[in-house]
């Protein structure tokens, strides 16, 4: 993208970037940006629109069934506890909510000329929440969210979508010691992800570095689990993206192949404690994809 870019600027007159990167307010750069997006849809012709329908990937309709994906979110919602208090997201969330917490590239996310991205992670926007509600004096906060979201990234697997949906938790807590809130915040999401996917839910995390939470898995978080949560020491993917431990959400089981239907993940993040500036919060974050449960009938 650096060179494409470069290319694009050397088309605009000398000062150009510095003028709009730096100089202009946000006020007034928004205004200039819809100015120019208005005239430009204005040229937009029928025809045009029914090609960019047809080959946008961004707008192109999912293939999954409305009525049994909703079927899955009332099942989801229904098994929830109480103690997790649901939140209804905005489809855009502000500018940086991905690149200045999760550290996700911005060319990775859909950015508005508002000041704002289209939602791309709920975990990212669930943790600011979760920091607003810590902030005001909440001891503990569990927070869940159903959205829809948009990925910039290209996706090439059969049935991937830039656009899909996603179930998520996210708690967040002050630290009080030898892993004991974290092993507690792992058993309020384990044993959600165990009721929703039964006896046949594959459980794992990895440690991309080493603490005292291995201690609190062997002594209270197995013990308190009705299933088996295993460790995965050949996973790397996300290490840098959570902090210390990941999670590994699956299905196993007779007619879903020889191995685990991978359903979504999870892991300790930074997030809250970044956002608060205290290095004593602990946020948990987990998710799983509502279209791929669908799909396998859970």
């Amino acid at each position: 993208m650096g060179d494409v870019s470069e290319r694009f600027w050397a088309k605009l007159p000398d000062g150009s970037r510095d003028a709009l990167v730096d100089r202009l307010s946000q006020s007034e750069l928004q205004s200039v940006l819809l100015d120019v997006t208005r005239q430009r849809a204005a040229k937009v012709t029928p025809a045009r629109l029914l090609q960019r329908w047809q080959q946008d990937r961004f707008v192109q309709p999912s293939t999954i069934d409305p009525r049994e994906l909703v079927q899955t979110q009332q099942r989801l919602w229904e098994l929830l506890p109480e103690k997790f208090d649901g939140v209804q997201l905005s489809p855009v969330t502000p500018l940086g909510t991905s690149s200045a917490i999760a550290t996700i590239n911005q060319h990775q996310v859909v950015s508005t000329i508002r000041g704002t991205e289209v939602a791309s992670d709920p975990t990212n926007e669930l943790a600011i929440e979760a920091a607003v509600r810590r902030r005001a004096g909440q001891d503990r906060v569990h927070l869940a969210a159903c959205q829809r979201v948009v990925r910039a990234q290209p996706f090439d697997g059969p049935g991937m979508s830039a656009h899909f949906e996603l179930f998520v938790l996210v708690s967040s807590a002050r630290d009080t010691g030898s892993c004991r809130t974290e092993a507690e915040l792992l058993i309020d999401h384990l044993s959600f992800w165990h009721a929703v996917l039964g006896d046949k839910a594959e459980l794992s995390f990895t440690m991309f570095t080493e603490s005292s939470l291995r201690d609190r898995i062997e002594d209270t978080v197995r013990p308190a689990l009705d299933v088996a949560f295993t460790e995965d020491t050949e996973r790397t993917k996300s290490a840098s993206y959570y902090a210390g431990t990941g999670l590994g959400i699956g299905l196993g089981g007779a007619g879903l192949g020889s191995g685990t239907e991978g359903l979504g993940d999870g892991g300790f993040t930074t997030w809250t404690a970044d956002l608060l500036g205290d290095a004593k919060e602990r946020c948990l974050t987990s998710c799983i994809s509502t279209e791929r449960l669908t799909v396998i009938g859970a």
